[in-house]
């Protein structure tokens, strides 16, 4: 059996936070608000592995109300996931992202940011793949106002 999960995020950036995809900081004037750090890209792809199995989202599995959560390793968050899918027999056959953005830009850092997501998920780096786009300085991103992630995952039970 396969299944195939679909995740988004999308974020608001402010000055005084990190700006972090994949676990991955990248210097830049401003950072992802949010609940926990605000990793945009691992919060979409733990939705997409979540949805894929059948186990809901991100925000059952943790509330963005339960102070536990605040400021939390939105890498942690993705790693507990997978340890719960793959507890269940499910196997990620591979994952594919789009960033969006205006600035900054990713293409220098997609490298280490796949292979930190890959690392996470305990998965070859190959099976992970993250594509930056921007918005054609259109809507909310497009003014360099916030950042969104979608991710797509192929599971298989094993």
């Amino acid at each position: 059996m396969i299944r195939v999960g679909l995740g988004r995020d999308l974020h608001r950036l402010i000055e005084g936070r990190r700006f972090i995809l994949g676990g991955i900081v990248i210097p830049f004037e401003k950072g992802e608000l949010g609940h926990s750090d605000g990793d945009v890209l691992a919060h979409a792809i733990t939705d997409a592995i979540l949805g894929a199995a059948g186990f809901g989202d991100i925000g059952e599995l943790f509330p963005p109300g339960d102070e536990t959560w605040k400021n939390a390793d939105s890498t942690g968050l993705l790693w507990t996931a997978n340890q719960k899918i793959k507890h269940d027999g499910w196997k990620i056959i591979n994952i594919d992202c789009v960033v969006t953005c205006e600035t900054p830009k990713i293409l220098s850092y997609r490298d280490a940011i796949r292979k930190s997501i890959a690392q996470i998920l305990e998965v070859d780096a190959s099976s992970v793949f993250v594509k930056g786009k921007t918005n054609e300085g259109l809507g909310e991103i497009g003014k360099g106002l916030a950042v969104e992630a979608l991710a797509v995952c192929l599971l298989e039970k094993v």
